[in-house]
Order: C-alpha cells, then sequence, then structure tokens
C-alpha cells in the first residue's frame, strides 16, 4: 500500500511538471475554482491592486471572492470583474481604453498570481470582514458613505 502511494504522488509530480503548473495549481480543483479564475483574479489584482502593500492586494481579492459568495453577484471570479451595472464596470481597469492583456511589469504579474492562488486555495481569515466594495483613499467616499466601512489597506477604504 506504502509504496502504490508512493507511485501515485511521484505521477502527480511528473504530471505536475510536465503541464508546467505549480502543485498549487494542482489543487484548484479540489478547492472548486478553475484556471480561468486564478488569470480573472490575477489580472484584476494586477490592475486594481499592483503597487500597493500585500494586504491591500489581499483585500481586493477578497471584495471579489466576498462578491462571488453573494447572490446579488455573478457566482464565478470572472463573471463579478465583468459585471456591469447599469452600463458602468464593476472595476475601472475594464473600461479604460488600455488592452486588459497588456502587462509591464512581469514580476508583479507573477506576485498577483501567486497571491490570487493563494486566495483561491488556502483562503485563511477575510481581513476585509466581508467587504463588498472598495474606492481608493484619495477619492471622496460618495454613496460609499452609506455603507458600513471595514478598513483601509493598501490605499483603498473597504466597505459592506
Amino acid at each position: 500500500m506504502l509504496f502504490r502511494s508512493k507511485i501515485a504522488i511521484l505521477l502527480l509530480t511528473l504530471i505536475t511538471a510536465c503541464a508546467q503548473i505549480s502543485p498549487m495549481e494542482a489543487t484548484l480543483s479540489s478547492s472548486g475554482y478553475t484556471s480561468a479564475d486564478v488569470d480573472c483574479l490575477s489580472e484584476a489584482l494586477y490592475h486594481e491592486a499592483r503597487g500597493t502593500t500585500y494586504e491591500g492586494e489581499r483585500a481586493v481579492g477578497e471584495v471579489i471572492l466576498n462578491r462571488a459568495s453573494d447572490s446579488r453577484f455573478p457566482a464565478s471570479v470572472c463573471g463579478v470583474i465583468d459585471q456591469r451595472y447599469n452600463g458602468a464596470c464593476q472595476f475601472s481597469y475594464r473600461c479604460d481604453s488600455i488592452p486588459n492583456d497588456r502587462y509591464n511589469e512581469p514580476a508583479e504579474l507573477a506576485k498577483m498570481r501567486s497571491i490570487s492562488l493563494e486566495l483561491l486555495i488556502d483562503r485563511q481569515e477575510d481581513i476585509t470582514n466581508g467587504a463588498l466594495f472598495f474606492h481608493a483613499a484619495s477619492m471622496a467616499p460618495g454613496w460609499f458613505s452609506t455603507l458600513s466601512a471595514r478598513g483601509q489597506f493598501g490605499g483603498n477604504v473597504f466597505y459592506r
């Protein structure tokens, strides 16, 4: 029996290596997420949180996952990111004129992918306390002031 377990682990390692995916990505299917979810979340973190703190990057990811778990929003990571409300994008980078597949900082994209995998596979405590919205701290709160503030991370204020 021990021999079979070792063979199974070896085969999984070989398959993972041949497919050029990390061991973390190999566990995605057991977490209920797909590689498309990783791609969408990585893209959103890159465009919405790049250059902030680790907590700021993670907090933006938490908002996306919280929305995907809330019945008022689309039920998938990509659906949340692609959502429009009254014609407006929920995530500003989706409505600007810059192509979303242009990544001028590959190291930052890799970092966002790592954070995305961490959130999707081994999500720990939600540092935003269930936040569903955020905006740059430098902006006036506007209608956000009607919501409950959950904290400030990486230059953004988070609300529920």
